[in-house]
């Protein structure tokens, strides 16, 4: 009876998809604990991991995920690298953010959602949104 070999997940494989560094880095596909590792998660909730130098923007992840499109993430391809937008603890990183900026822990993986979008939201729109809807008065009267 033949047996059936067991089930390896991304992040126990080595992945090929694991190698965003810099082109001609040659560490592609070896892990390090100066790198950064990235598990990013579709709307749909399909997940890959990626390794990244600590370097690395917003721009440059979504160019190379864009690049090395998954192929069990085909039903959701984008047609530009451009609309590609990661989201880090709530928040829309824009395209010249790096990594080390972010302070993540080099050698563990973070998650970020990755999503399709045109445009980001200003900085401070959902704020002045708010004020612009209430009807009170923020003055305060002293007597």
């Amino acid at each position: 009876m033949p047996q059936t070999p067991p089930r390896q997940t991304s992040a126990s494989v080595a992945c090929p998809l694991l190698g965003g560094l810099s082109p001609g880095s040659g560490r592609e596909g070896r892990r390090s604990d100066a790198d950064t590792y990235l598990r990013l998660i579709l709307v749909s909730g399909k997940t890959k991991d990626f390794m990244f130098s600590p370097d690395d923007s917003a721009n440059d992840i979504a160019k190379h995920v864009f690049d090395n499109w998954p192929v069990d993430w085909e039903e959701e391809r984008v047609s530009s690298p451009s609309i590609l937008r990661l989201i880090f603890q709530g928040r829309f990183l824009h395209g010249n953010v790096t990594l080390r900026a972010l302070k993540l822990p080099p050698g563990r993986t973070t998650v970020m959602h990755l999503v399709a979008r045109e445009t980001l939201p200003e900085p401070n729109s959902n704020g002045q949104r708010n004020r612009d809807k209430s009807t009170e008065s923020s003055c305060c009267l002293l007597l």
